[in-house]
């Protein structure tokens, strides 16, 4: 019977001991921590994020702070870039696609993430016999009257339509940030024919790297998005300034890491360019293929 009494009261010690204040003082892991191998690679990653000299779409680019967003949900973090669980994850992916497992983020790594980001978007897979066809009548329709940008009118593939607003619906629900802006993810551009970008190709950039041999707006199922603009700047302006600007705010974060959800897929030069795949047609993610070849396609289709 001492015995008993004993056990029962080392139990209750042991249970008074939790439900103290003692418990703060245990060391529970930080989601965001890793391995203290990867601090160094962490360290270089916070560096080169706003320094590192990249072309990745072709173009002179200082750091990959643009890319950021969509490299984390590549490689399934949240944590930002210059923590340990970023180089782990990160790792992982380049040791998965046939990289040096370096955990830092370099031009090879950038331009293979780029490939898979273009080949998501079945409007490249189509090059194979040029440019895709325009929708046709029948599949268009009329946006809503308070759908578009400043009240512009336009029109959009109906299912792709469909999605958008019910993307739109759950955005506004999901970030009170979002729904308090009226202009958010409302439709800046929508289908255009091929002779209106014929003509307007003609007279100006039609991507911000080179003039496109073709749009993807010809197929109406891709839109730009209003997802904010930085100050005196268009909403489709591919100045970096305003790229980056974009990619900072909360609308293109969600967009980020639900779009896919509404069948919707990202052309990531643009933020504000997504393109709808619809939710049968969603590609396996591919094996980076050799870069030359795919830069030469995504300069001359990238919208």
């Amino acid at each position: 019977m001492e015995t008993f009494f004993v056990t029962l009261a080392s139990g209750s010690l042991l249970i008074s001991w939790f439900a103290t204040p003692h418990l703060t003082s245990i060391s529970l892991p930080k989601p965001c921590d890793a391995q203290a191998r990867y601090d160094i690679v962490a360290a270089q990653n916070a560096k080169t994020i706003e320094t590192a000299e990249l072309t990745p779409f072709g173009r002179k680019e200082t750091g990959w702070q643009i890319y950021a967003p969509q490299v984390g949900e590549t490689i399934g973090t949240a944590c930002a870039p210059d923590t340990r669980r970023f180089a782990a994850n990160l790792s992982r992916w380049q040791s998965r696609n046939r990289l040096p497992a370096t955990g830092a983020v370099d031009p090879a790594t950038l331009t293979a993430m780029k490939v898979t980001w273009q080949r998501s978007r079945p409007f490249i897979a189509a090059f194979t016999e040029g440019c895709p066809e325009a929708a046709s009548e029948d599949d268009l329709v009329d946006i809503g009257p308070r759908e578009g940008w400043q009240g512009k009118q336009t029109q959009l593939h109906r299912d792709a339509l469909a999605n958008l607003r019910r993307m739109v619906a759950a955005a506004r629900a999901a970030d009170p940030r979002i729904a308090r802006d009226k202009q958010m993810l409302t439709i800046v551009s929508a289908f255009r024919s091929p002779e209106y970008d014929a003509a307007a190709c003609a007279t100006r950039n039609c991507n911000g790297i080179a003039k496109a041999r073709c749009s993807a707006h010809r197929t109406g199922t891709a839109v730009d998005l209003y997802v904010g603009a930085a100050p005196g700047q268009s909403p489709v302006s591919s100045d970096d300034e305003n790229r980056l600007f974009q990619t900072r705010t909360p609308t293109y974060r969600w967009l980020v890491k639900n779009a896919a959800k509404y069948g919707f897929v990202n052309y990531v030069f643009e933020p504000w360019h997504w393109e709808w795949v619809g939710p049968d047609q969603q590609m396996p993610i591919p094996k980076p293929q050799k870069p030359p070849v795919f830069a030469e396609i995504f300069s001359q289709y990238s919208r």
